[in-house]
């Protein structure tokens, strides 16, 4: 959304609901107030597959089967926490009203938050947007614009889940059916009491939430998820425990770990999960302590949805390794996961190793990251996210050795006084790019460098615990690829403005020359140079890092200095990634 959306034309259609003579009709709930969702479901979405004819979510009779759901883990009444948000699939069996067209009705809703969460799809054949309003408990109201994509030709990109078929009266058809959590911006701080929502036919809405800002929390580590992939090494895991070594920015007196089933079909089970110091290696310095979910040794997380840990008093270092450990009953043929770890991380033999100080069954060596996305930390003053590609990710920089520039920041803000001590939360994808997707958003498949920076933002940046700055660092793989200076840039002011309706101070990184590289072709490097001409002189972001003249050559400015090559001319060194984190104002991280 771009700033100054919500102009004169959204006025005017806010006033239309908002105004007590603007519609013809009230909405149902107009005279008795505002009424909770489930009164006010008046569709049926969900069927029995040997009774197709009791739903019809689209007005042509087509409908989600229940078993799909069902093996998705989108049971009635499961409550599933997407993008920070909790969220409750209707309580209702196949063939009973389960969701309401969004026509104006007023919907109580209570909660402070930096958002609202909608789990909604579309029946128009396209995207179905409209404008909403919210109101506090101080009186006041504000504007809001949904869009809810085609249940059945929206992006996979963005969807909570799909379902591999669709009922309708004449058979049941293999084609994926679409689900979608949407998160609009709140008033920071004030108590929600009602929503209106949008009259807007077409847009169905199942579920509806205030996301709560995470008070006393700061993001430590986190690592994007960039695709959906078989395992390895000895897939599927069956009885097998996962040790996953991450390195803390922030540290504090307590711990929360986040698992995440993204892009999933199925859910996926975590038997019981640990957290210690690492000492080295698979070792712990002492005991590793367990974690909890809502107070169970383990939990399910059903497919497209997230798991937080319970808060655990631990104290965690800063500028550390921890292990955190979790056992997988499986068989887990696939997992959603992060490619590049750029880390040694260990896969045990069969058995429940969880608890294990030892190293002794952590026999196979795992590069990449999966299912683990984050960590938080008590305390704090909140989280700086690193939006990137595999510069950010750290290609090419030293295995086990945390120099990636996101790693060099952090450093950098434990020990200073100028600004907070922020954390620092690297999600940059190798491969990734602004505004195409690498992976599809669906399926298995061998390319993990995930959707385009656009489709991931609200995973990415905007969910992430206490975010307060973004800094932008994409798009050398677009143009590498043949996308244009004009489509970036397009897609970078896209980011730019979606991030300041969030309230997030954003910073955008030039991009750094590669001539030498086979794709950086001279056409290439005009391209990079256009892009970087519009970052240095646009107005559309809160200030600049220039990682061009850091590490360019000055007697060759389309390559980058040698001493900052790591020889594939595209990738910096250590030395180069520190230079980059070197060149960072700290000054501009703080709004």
């Amino acid at each position: 959304m771009r700033r100054g959306l919500l102009g004169s034309a959204v006025v005017l259609a806010l006033l239309s609901v908002l105004a007590p003579g603007g519609a013809a009709h009230a909405a149902p709930s107009e005279r008795s107030g505002p009424l909770p969702l489930e009164r006010l479901f008046d569709n049926t979405a969900v069927s029995d597959d040997s009774r197709p004819g009791e739903a019809d979510f689209d007005g042509s009779g087509a409908s989600l089967p229940a078993a799909d759901l069902a093996a998705a883990g989108w049971t009635p009444g499961r409550v599933l926490d997407v993008q920070g948000a909790r969220l409750t699939w209707p309580r209702r069996g196949a063939g009973e009203a389960d969701n309401v067209r969004a026509a104006g009705q007023r919907v109580r809703v209570t909660g402070r938050g930096d958002a609202l969460a909608f789990l909604v799809a579309g029946t128009a054949g396209g995207d179905v947007a409209g404008v909403g309003a919210v109101s506090y408990a101080d009186g006041g109201r504000s504007a809001y614009r949904l869009t809810a994509p085609d249940w059945r030709t929206g992006p996979l990109a963005t969807k909570a889940v799909a379902l591999p078929h669709i009922n309708t009266p004449g058979g049941q058809l293999a084609e994926r059916a679409r689900l979608y959590v949407v998160t609009v911006p709140l008033s920071p701080g004030r108590p929600v009491v009602s929503v209106r929502l949008p009259d807007a036919p077409g847009l169905h809405v199942f579920a509806l939430s205030v996301r709560a800002e995470p008070a006393g929390w700061t993001g430590s580590w986190a690592a994007s998820t960039g695709g959906y992939a078989a395992v390895a090494p000895a897939g599927p895991w069956t009885d097998r425990t996962l040790r996953l070594v991450v390195h803390t920015s922030a540290g504090g007196p307590r711990v929360r770990a986040r698992f995440d089933n993204t892009f999933a079909a199925t859910p996926v089970r975590i038997a019981g999960a640990t957290v210690a110091v690492q000492a080295d290696g698979a070792a712990a310095r002492r005991a590793p302590v367990p974690l909890a979910f809502r107070g169970a040794a383990g939990v399910e997380i059903p497919a497209g949805a997230q798991a937080y840990s319970d808060p655990l008093g631990f104290d965690v270092p800063a500028d550390a390794n921890l292990l955190v450990s979790f056992h997988l009953p499986g068989p887990l043929p696939a997992a959603p996961l992060h490619r590049l770890a750029q880390q040694r991380s260990y896969l045990s033999v069969p058995g429940d190793h969880a608890a294990d100080g030892s190293a002794a069954a952590f026999t196979s060596v795992l590069t990449s990251l999966p299912l683990l996305t984050g960590l938080d930390v008590g305390g704090g003053p909140g989280s700086v996210v690193a939006l990137g590609d595999s510069i950010t990710d750290g290609d090419r920089s030293t295995v086990d050795a945390n120099h990636r520039w996101p790693n060099v920041l952090a450093a950098r803000l434990l020990n200073q006084h100028t600004v907070p001590r922020y954390g620092v939360l690297n999600q940059g994808i190798s491969g990734n790019r602004v505004v195409s997707d690498r992976y599809p958003g669906d399926g298995v498949s061998t390319d993990t460098s995930g959707v385009s920076a656009l489709h991931r933002l609200d995973r990415d940046v905007f969910a992430q615990t206490s975010a307060r700055t973004v800094v932008v660092f994409e798009g050398v793989n677009d143009i590498r690829w043949g996308a244009s200076a004009r489509d970036v840039v397009s897609g970078l002011g896209e980011i730019a403005d979606r991030a300041h309706a969030r309230g997030l101070r954003v910073l955008a990184a030039t991009i750094l020359p590669c001539e030498g590289e086979a794709r950086c072709t001279a056409a290439v490097d005009a391209e990079r140079v256009a892009v970087n001409t519009w970052i240095r002189g646009t107005g559309a972001y809160d200030g600049v890092l220039d990682f061009d003249a850091v590490t360019r050559d000055p007697g060759h400015p389309s390559r980058l200095l040698p001493a900052y090559d790591s020889g594939d001319h595209l990738h910096p060194d250590d030395e180069g990634l520190a230079a980059l984190a070197g060149s960072v104002d700290l000054r501009l991280l703080k709004g």
